[in-house]
C-alpha cells in the first residue's frame, strides 16, 4: 500500500521535485526546435513564438498543429507526434508537484501533498486530494525525469534527422 511505505526526508524529496523541474523545463524548451523545424522560421522567432505560448499545453498544441500541416510528410510527423503525446504524459505528475501546498500531519509526521485544485463533479465538489511523499512517489519521480531525460534524446534526433535550427 502506497501510503505506508517508508518517507524519504522532505529535503531529498525537494531536491527530487527540483530535478524534476530542471528536467521538464530543459526538455520543454526543446520545443523551440520543433517550433522553428516544422514553421520554417528561425530559432530567434521560434522562441518568441515559444514565450508568447504561456502554457505547456499551448506550445504542445501549436507543435502537434504544425506538424499536422499537408505539408509535412508522415516520416516527419510520427516522431513529432509521438515525442509530444510523450510529454503530455507526463506532465500530470509534473503538475501534481509544482501546483501543490506541502503538508505534514500534526499527528505522526508524515508529508503529503494536497492538491490545488477543485474537481468539479455532477453535484459536488472535490478539493484537496491528498497524496503521501513516500518511496513510490519518489520513485514516481524518478521514473518521470529518465522518460523526460529519453524524450530530450529523442527530440535532439529529429532536430537532427530533418535539420530543424539548432
Amino acid at each position: 500500500m502506497k501510503g505506508t511505505a517508508h518517507q524519504p526526508s522532505f529535503d531529498a524529496f525537494l531536491l527530487l521535485v527540483g530535478r524534476l523541474n530542471y528536467a521538464w523545463t530543459n526538455t520543454e524548451s526543446l520545443l523551440i526546435h520543433l517550433i522553428a523545424g516544422l514553421a520554417e522560421v528561425d530559432k530567434e522567432t521560434a522562441t518568441v513564438i515559444f514565450l508568447t505560448l504561456n502554457t505547456t499545453r499551448a506550445r504542445i498544441d501549436l507543435v502537434e498543429r504544425l506538424s499536422k500541416l499537408d505539408r509535412v510528410s508522415a516520416e516527419e510527423r510520427d516522431p513529432v507526434l509521438a515525442l509530444t503525446g510523450r510529454i503530455q504524459r507526463q506532465s500530470a505528475l509534473r503538475n501534481r508537484y509544482n501546483h501543490c501546498i506541502y503538508a505534514f500531519d500534526p499527528e505522526n509526521g508524515n508529508l503529503h501533498t494536497i492538491l490545488m485544485r477543485i474537481a468539479d463533479r455532477k453535484d459536488t465538489l472535490k478539493i484537496g486530494q491528498s497524496t503521501p511523499l513516500n518511496d513510490a512517489a519518489a520513485e514516481d519521480i524518478e521514473t518521470a525525469i529518465s522518460e523526460l531525460t529519453a524524450i530530450n534524446h529523442g527530440i535532439w534526433q529529429v532536430i537532427a534527422q530533418f535539420g530543424y535550427p539548432a
